[in-house]
């Protein structure tokens, strides 16, 4: 398969699970469980300051949610451009592929050991297409 097809795919991938975090993310307030709500009211309700700005921790579990998204969001975004410029310089190409692909086998460890396999899932099949596009691309460069 194609580096630039490779890429294209984990950006989708990347891209999906970027929208799903964001809505999945947008709904922790509401647990049907009470004591998953207590602990939620023990989280949103007490506001401490901390870094100059005062705020709960479930402000700051919400930021960390939404920079998350953020974070894979301008990853999609970052794999579909590079998969665009594989020709103009293959070897910042690779490199950028490489660092992403890395971060990405980082991002779905960190996935399975604190969340849930179904999240890892995306994760870990765009680092595969990361890491097949840059083999790929390297036999590209060394053959020619």
């Amino acid at each position: 398969m194609k580096p630039k097809l490779l890429l294209r795919i984990a950006a989708i991938l990347i891209a999906i699970h970027g929208v799903g975090h964001t809505i999945g993310h947008s709904g922790w307030k509401n647990a049907p469980d009470p004591v998953e709500r207590q602990v939620i009211g023990q989280m949103t309700g007490h506001k401490f300051p901390f870094m100059g700005a005062i705020h709960s921790l479930g402000d700051y579990f919400e930021g960390y949610g939404y920079a998350c998204s953020i974070a894979l969001l301008l990853i999609a975004i970052l794999l579909w451009i590079t998969s665009g410029e594989l020709q103009a310089n293959k070897t910042l190409a690779g490199k950028v592929i490489l660092t992403i692909s890395l971060g990405l086998v980082i991002w779905a460890v960190d996935e399975v050991i604190y969340f849930f396999p179904f999240a890892a899932a995306p994760t870990f099949l765009a680092s595969l297409c990361g890491l097949l596009a840059y083999y790929s691309l390297r036999q590209n460069v060394e053959t020619t």
